[in-house]
């Protein structure tokens, strides 16, 4: 089953509250960027988010989830966190996250 048009948009929404979110489409599923910063995907009609330390102590009580068959657990976030806490979610993970990859000059 692939993530819906609709629930997209309402994650979008979601994280409305912040700027610099982006978004790609891979294989029926979404990748979520914050400043460019790869911070989860929606899969199968789920929110999951990389598991970084500030995401686990902000959602103690997130189930971890299996975006895809041979991908890494990632947490859940449920659909009753509103604006606010997404922001502060976001913004509290930012800083553990990766760097993008620098591209490949051809």
């Amino acid at each position: 089953m692939s993530t819906t048009k609709e629930y997209l948009m309402y994650i979008l929404e979601q994280l409305s509250d912040l700027e610099e979110i982006t978004y790609r489409m891979m294989m029926g599923e979404y990748i979520i960027y914050y400043r460019k910063k790869i911070v989860g995907g929606i899969y199968d009609n789920r929110f999951l988010i990389k598991p970084v330390e500030a995401a686990v102590q902000l959602m103690p009580e997130a189930s971890y989830e299996i975006p895809y068959k041979g991908a890494k657990p990632m947490l859940m976030v449920s659909d009753d966190y509103d604006k606010s806490f997404m922001k502060k979610l976001l913004t509290s993970m930012y800083d553990e996250l990766p760097a993008p990859k620098a591209k490949k000059k051809k």
